[in-house]
């Protein structure tokens, strides 16, 4: 599988990019902290999604979409915490987040049943 061909590394990669939009508001005092962290997180989505489509076996893509979805948690966790420290309107980022979140999780339900069979 190709990951540039599904539909979760697309939409992430766009989240990537509303990312780094909205961390560029972020105070300056946070270009170390919050800002550097919320963006690794949010790079690390695309970049497990493409080691894994580009991994021998379906099993180990299914743990590449984990770590996926851990970074992806990761994400929504810090935009929430920028949020609540008054940096920045991210509301508009969670339902992306949440389709992004829905597409892995589906994909790793699929890969995990033709794993049993």
């Amino acid at each position: 599988m190709n990951h540039k061909d599904m539909k979760a590394w697309n939409l992430s990669m766009q989240l990537v990019e509303e990312v780094y939009k909205v961390s560029s508001d972020f105070p300056k005092q946070e270009m170390y902290g919050l800002t550097s962290q919320v963006r690794r997180a949010v790079v690390s989505v695309p970049s497990n999604l493409s080691e894994g489509a580009a991994r021998n076996g379906n099993k180990e893509f299914v743990n590449f979409l984990g770590v996926s979805l851990g970074s992806l948690a990761e994400v929504e966790t810090q935009l929430i915490i920028a949020s609540r420290l008054g940096y920045a309107d991210v509301s508009a980022l969670i339902p992306l987040i949440n389709r992004v979140r829905a597409l892995i999780i589906a994909l790793k339900k699929y890969l995990n049943r033709s794993i049993r069979n």
